[in-house]
């Protein structure tokens, strides 16, 4: 039986840490024109990454767990109930056994945030109440954004009312696929506007955007029109987040750091679904954009079974023995 994690690696229960929010700059269109994306380099540059880090034994069992305090735990599905999202807000709360966190020394772990559609938010608030773990509302007519804009924005008031303080909005892609850099700033900017205190991630379906030149575009429009995350997809489009389109957009964040001084956050989102994909994306973001991004106000991961098979390498980490996935239900 393992011994519990050294203090050196538990850096996963640290106080939460909080960055000024992204005010935003006006739109600088030479900027964003100057934008490019060399896709042969960024796809080759990806393709290295899953062989270039090995974490084994209590380095990987101390990276899963800092894993696990950034996800954004999700369920966006047609037939969400209240009790759904009870026993996910449950999960969240104990996310892995507490004999399994009591050998680790990772007692008190939890999931970074809870992410349900709008209907659900004042039942994930209610439980979680205590916790300390934020509620993320997906708005602006998720997953297509092709409602009425006016109809977008309240949908975001209503979230926020109802207790959400964290809003995933998604853009119009149109105005990616056309260059329309103003109008696609100026709808940020009022989304941004709408969400008040509460914090928003800028989903941008990169799936649907067509080149890594749009999707680095579309990056930087969005941060400079506020966004305070932004997010690859909805989990709903037919390719999701990638290795390429995460290099794209953290690069994207560090040149607007470099530029502003402002740190903006990132979240993955569909497809991360095993514990050694979430390991080469933590490296990625530590290799591009440094250690500070690995705290839950600047990276999550947007997923749900994710932290089943996390949960799963843990147990064998402990025990020895490899149970079946059915024994770590998400909710």
């Amino acid at each position: 039986m393992q011994t519990k994690l050294s203090p050196t690696l538990t850096a996963t229960r640290l106080p939460q840490l909080h960055e000024p929010r992204n005010d935003g700059m006006p739109l600088d269109l030479d900027w964003v024109a100057a934008v490019q994306a060399n896709t042969s380099a960024i796809e080759r540059r990806a393709a290295t990454l899953p062989g270039r880090r090995s974490v084994k034994k209590e380095y990987q069992a101390a990276w899963l767990c800092k894993a696990i305090s950034l996800i954004d735990l999700t369920t966006l599905s047609g037939d969400d109930s209240a009790g759904r999202v009870r026993r996910l807000c449950a999960k969240a709360r104990q996310p892995v056994r507490a004999d399994i966190l009591e050998i680790l020394g990772m007692q008190g772990l939890t999931t970074g945030a809870v992410c349900v559609y709008h209907d659900m938010v004042a039942t994930a608030v209610d439980a979680l109440q205590g916790s300390g773990i934020p509620v993320a509302a997906v708005s602006t007519g998720f997953p297509a954004g092709l409602s009425p804009f006016h109809l977008r924005i309240a949908e975001i008031g209503e979230s926020v009312a109802a207790g959400a303080t964290e809003i995933d909005i998604v853009i119009s892609r149109r105005h990616v696929l056309t260059g329309n850099w103003q109008a696609l700033y100026d709808e940020m900017r009022e989304m941004r506007a709408a969400c008040g205190d509460a914090h928003v991630k800028a989903i941008l379906a990169t799936g649907e955007l067509g080149t890594l030149r749009n999707v680095a575009r579309a990056s930087l429009v969005c941060m400079m029109a506020g966004a305070d995350f932004i997010k690859t997809s909805t989990g709903k489009e037919p390719v999701n987040a990638t290795l390429p389109v995460t290099l794209t957009m953290i690069r994207a964040i560090r040149d607007y750091h470099d530029r502003t001084g402002i740190k903006i956050g990132y979240k993955p989102a569909g497809g991360i679904s095993k514990a050694k994909d979430a390991l080469v994306y933590l490296s990625m973001i530590k290799d591009e954009l440094g250690c500070r991004w690995l705290q839950p106000d600047l990276f999550r991961f947007g997923a749900s079974s994710l932290l089943g098979d996390i949960e799963r390498q843990l147990e064998h980490h402990v025990t020895g023995a490899y149970s079946a996935s059915w024994r770590h239900a998400i909710g």
